[in-house]
């Protein structure tokens, strides 16, 4: 069902702090114009945990009204489960496509809470629904037995498998076969995770980037391995910048240098200064200074 590249979209903001929808659709059209397949909105990126449910569901409707008719997905994350069902149907309400689900951001849930709370948001939305498996960020991990619990609920279509364990992508096809979508969700593991079988990438540095993004994944997928890889090891170090406290910062701050964006974030995050300002700076400049050619066929893979 979601195959390809969905990118982790970035909620903007205008200096007041309140949402920028005029920038949200500039930036969100970026990524579908590059050959994106869809996206995600009001995830980490897209500070949603600092977002209302109205301000949420506005980013939404932004995304929604620029994607035509690609999918558009809204990110469940929340302390309790009953707000997550609130937020599930208030998405399925404004016409999102899909959600993907965080299973817990507070509470560190064991295996049958984690299982009863997924059930519980996919029924509240009644729509297909990526589980957001990130054990590192959250401390919850979607394991195989509960994969394996899950499978006989239509609603749970894929995986954004976020372990940082690159032998987890195997296992699962392994395990399951095509009854799960397998999407990377850790960008400096992409390349690694779309050559041994995963079927897309919910991507990062896409929001800056989005043509190479693409152009990795359709290059992986056609088996010119190579060339996937002389862009992939250029975009090694920009991709490092996903995996960070600051991954937020980060991505936003290489937005405003390469999108002519702007790297405004809700407190209590703060946008970079002094020393790490430069440092992801310079990189930037230097990536863009040594920015590889893309091969000229892509629009045909």
């Amino acid at each position: 069902m979601w195959k390809g590249v969905y990118p982790a979209v970035t909620t903007k903001f205008k200096p007041d702090g309140s949402l920028d929808h005029d920038e949200m659709a500039r930036s969100f059209s970026l990524q579908l114009d590059a050959g994106c397949d869809g996206l995600i909105v009001c995830g980490s990126l897209g500070e949603g945990p600092m977002l209302s449910h109205a301000e949420r569901i506005e980013v939404l409707d932004v995304a929604l009204a620029v994607a035509g008719t690609k999918p558009v997905l809204m990110t469940v994350a929340d302390a309790s489960t009953q707000a997550s069902c609130s937020l599930a149907r208030a998405a399925q309400k404004s016409g999102a496509a899909g959600l993907m689900v965080v299973p817990s951001m507070v509470y560190h849930t064991d295996e049958r809470e984690t299982v009863a709370t997924l059930k519980a948001v996919a029924a509240a939305g009644d729509l297909p629904v990526m589980i957001y498996s990130n054990r590192l960020a959250y401390r919850v991990d979607v394991t195989h037995s509960m994969l394996e619990t899950l499978a006989g609920d239509d609603h749970f279509v894929a995986i954004k498998e976020s372990s940082d364990d690159i032998r987890r992508t195997t296992e699962i096809l392994n395990a399951f076969g095509e009854r799960y979508d397998v999407l990377t969700g850790v960008d400096n593991l992409a390349f690694e995770a779309l050559t041994v079988g995963a079927h897309g990438w919910v991507a990062g540095l896409c929001c800056a980037f989005p043509a190479e993004t693409v152009a990795i994944y359709k290059l992986v997928k056609a088996g010119r391995y190579d060339e996937a890889l002389v862009i992939y090891r250029w975009f090694r170090p920009l991709l490092d910048l996903d995996v960070s406290t600051y991954l937020v910062q980060n991505i936003k701050l290489v937005e405003a240098i390469a999108a002519d964006s702007n790297d405004r974030v809700r407190m209590p995050r703060m946008a970079h200064e002094g020393e790490r300002r430069s440092q992801i700076e310079s990189l930037v400049k230097r990536s863009l200074d040594t920015r590889p050619a893309l091969p000229s066929d892509l629009h045909l893979l």
